[in-house]
């Protein structure tokens, strides 16, 4: 199990004030020196917080896995066939929403994805993961496409507001692990974890290969810096790693 690392809001607060700093990549180079496994980004159609330049020089300072978020837009796939990271964890995108808020709706995306986006990718050494819920439906249809992998998205246990809620979203996330596991695939897993939160889901939900965590992290490292901050997150995960 290993962690990698969303810089994303690191290049949010850059943009806010337009004064080139902090840098994405200063933060992905202290985010590796701490233990991470790698670094996530999106690169949004918006450019909102990551962008074009930011892509290029990761993938140059990056030394472990580089996780291109994406959208399955032509552009996206050209850039990614050019920059040739570790893996692509193709998302859906909205402009109106804050953050990504939910698994990909594989019956709607199943012929486009066998049709155009994995004929263009399979073959070129890049990794494919699907950002998913743990649903039973969509799960199947990434293994019929042959995808190397599922990102479980955990937004919901994260944001449960009542106990039985998160115990059944955990149950939802082990069952859908284990179906994932059994088709093949590499079992990623994603979105609000923090390390509140954090523990109980590793110590539950098997098969578990990337935990991409990024604004909970970086919003904790304001108060204890970022080495730190990683090392907290990888103290929780390393005690399930044997």
């Amino acid at each position: 199990m290993q962690l990698l690392v969303n810089i994303d809001h690191v290049a949010t607060l850059r943009n806010a004030r337009g004064e080139g700093y902090p840098s994405p990549v200063e933060a992905a180079k202290v985010c590796e020196e701490a233990g991470a496994s790698g670094i996530v980004f999106h690169l949004r159609k918006d450019r909102r917080h990551i962008r074009d330049e930011d892509v290029y020089a990761l993938k140059k300072a990056v030394t472990g896995t580089l996780d291109f978020e994406m959208a399955a837009t032509h552009e996206m796939i050209n850039m990614c066939l050019e920059v040739k990271p570790e893996l692509i964890t193709l998302v859906p995108e909205s402009r109106e929403e804050l953050t990504t808020e939910g698994g990909l709706n594989m019956s709607t995306h199943f012929d486009d994805f066998e049709q155009r986006v994995f004929p263009k990718v399979q073959g070129s050494g890049i990794e494919i993961s699907l950002f998913l819920d743990p649903n039973p439906e969509d799960i199947d249809l990434a293994g019929k496409l042959g995808s190397d992998a599922i990102e479980l998205h955990t937004g919901t246990y994260a944001n449960a507001q009542t106990e039985i809620a998160r115990t059944h979203e955990l149950e939802r996330l082990k069952e859908g692990a284990e179906q994932a596991h059994d088709l093949g695939m590499k079992v990623n897993a994603g979105h609000g974890l923090n390390l509140d939160n954090l523990d109980e889901f590793v110590s539950t939900v098997p098969h578990l290969n990337d935990v991409s965590i990024g604004h909970a992290l970086i919003s904790t490292s304001l108060f204890k810096g970022l080495h730190n901050t990683v090392e907290s997150f990888l103290e929780i995960m390393n005690k399930y790693n044997h």
